[in-house]
């Protein structure tokens, strides 16, 4: 049986307390976070866990669907011995040793299970400065230390990150995903990051109709 994602009281209920959610070993942290982030609560992705796409490894997307995503919607707990199993295939279809044991980025695992696994489409289009589009299938956020920023929100993250390097969105993604400044055993740049509930990307958007702040009409210019 398939289980729908968990929403309002039916999430909190299921995925609160202790022995919930995805169980970590062996540095599998990147890989729990993004699981967790991308199937517990939200349907957005579920194609990748039921569509025959044209290059797709029916058997990752069985552990993935029966061993990590049912469980995790229906009792909040997911084993580490399901990741580890997901990992040992990855490893396999991959070919790189250190998937089963290493700390790696949450980039490289999207976009070796979505991308040389699955055969997914890219979820994000991105155009910089003018040069020719990108396709990516999320996107990390780059920033230097801003001083005034001490405990940010996904808003004004991706904002600052956004501006910095010049970036617009080509098209509205149908999957936004956003990797945070916050990771790995060395560094954080942020100790608390807010989750913002909803993300504006009218001011992302190339080619966007907006508003001159100065008249109200339709903008034909853009100050950084």
């Amino acid at each position: 049986d398939s289980f729908p994602p968990l929403r309002n009281e039916a999430a909190v209920h299921v995925l609160r307390g202790r022995m919930k959610g995805i169980q970590g070993h062996c540095n599998s942290c990147y890989m729990d976070a993004a699981l967790f982030s991308l199937f517990s609560c939200t349907s957005v992705l579920d194609s990748m866990l039921f569509k025959p796409f044209p290059l797709c490894d029916r058997n990752v997307q069985s552990i993935l669907r029966d061993e990590i995503v049912n469980p995790l919607r229906k009792t909040g707990f997911v084993r580490a011995g399901s990741v580890m199993h997901l990992r040992e295939q990855l490893t396999e279809k991959g070919q790189c040793s250190s998937f089963t044991n290493a700390e790696k980025d949450p980039e490289e695992f999207l976009n070796l299970i979505m991308h040389q696994i699955l055969g997914i489409e890219p979820l994000l289009k991105l155009q910089s400065g003018g040069q020719k589009e990108q396709d990516c299938y999320c996107y990390q956020i780059f920033m230097d230390k801003q001083e005034d920023l001490v405990v940010p929100d996904v808003q004004q993250l991706v904002e600052h990150s956004f501006l910095s390097s010049d970036l617009k969105l080509v098209e509205i993604p149908s999957c936004f995903i956003i990797q945070m400044p916050r990771f790995g055993k060395e560094y954080k740049m942020f100790s608390k990051i807010i989750p913002s509930l909803e993300l504006d990307i009218t001011d992302l958007l190339l080619d966007s109709p907006r508003e001159c702040c100065v008249c109200g009409d339709v903008a034909t210019l853009e100050c950084s």
